[in-house]
């Protein structure tokens, strides 16, 4: 049962390599965890199987056991035995293994929706995605994009970032656009320099830093490099260059 993911995913057309070129360290992550649930799962089931069925007991050791059993019941003084021991311990054993395959499944699920596996390697990153989440190559951005300009793109986990174009390139870093007062998409606002919520006014200067409430922390960041022509962007665990405080959104 659990190889199965394991094969459905394999199976698949490769989606995310299609759009995001996405390295392969993603499928070979998700394909080991569920290796090691399997092995687990397989482990566990054969030593519930191997204790649910006690072989009887040969020789006189036995004969003296069960005569020792029949004078003190005879007495009527309990001694502990229950009868067909073996059929009831298949019951719970079938009874728990009913109930731990969903239960697991459910588990499963949200353990890789809240912690999903990262891209690895030390250049590794998402491709930074338009509008319609087509790979941005620094050719294509710098054909449209002069000094200073920033515009949003599909960064990690599909959320806006911004990309801010330095020269004849673009900066190694790129901003969220993700208001931390309550998730509005904060513009730019190139007249005063500044990102502008037009929700409820918080302002951030140009390097995404809070200036202005009612947010109570500067936009997130993410690193960005350029690798065989594509804009890649990576998480950013480091400390925030602007604050000197960590990460909040790490």
């Amino acid at each position: 049962f659990w190889l199965k993911p394991a094969r459905r995913s394999a199976s698949k057309p490769d989606f995310a390599s299609d759009l995001h070129q996405v390295p392969e360290a993603m499928p070979n992550t998700r394909r080991s965890r569920s290796l090691a649930l399997a092995a687990v799962a397989l482990a566990a089931c054969s030593y519930l199987l191997a204790t649910a069925f006690v072989a009887p007991q040969l020789g006189a050791h036995s004969l003296r056991a069960q005569s020792s059993v029949a004078l003190r019941s005879a007495s009527g003084e309990y001694t502990g035995f229950v009868p067909d021991m073996q059929r009831r311990t298949l019951m719970n054993l079938l009874v728990v293994a009913i109930t731990a395959v969903p239960a697991l499944v459910v588990l499963g699920g949200y353990a890789f929706y809240f912690y999903p596996p990262l891209p690895g390697g030390g250049s590794g990153g998402v491709p930074a995605g338009d509008v319609d989440g087509n790979p941005i190559t620094l050719a294509t951005w710098m054909k449209t994009h002069r000094e200073g300009d920033r515009e949003l793109v599909q960064g990690l986990k599909g959320e806006p970032f911004y990309l801010i174009t330095k020269g004849e390139s673009i900066k190694d870093f790129a901003i969220g656009a993700v208001c931390t007062h309550l998730g509005c998409v904060v513009p730019w606002n190139k007249a005063v320099n500044r990102y502008c919520c037009p929700c409820h006014g918080s302002q951030y200067d140009e390097d995404g830093k809070v200036v202005r409430g009612p947010a109570p922390l500067s936009l997130s960041l993410a690193h960005v490099a350029t690798t065989d022509g594509n804009i890649l962007v990576s998480p950013w665990p480091e400390t925030d260059f602007r604050t000197g405080l960590k990460p909040w959104w790490s």
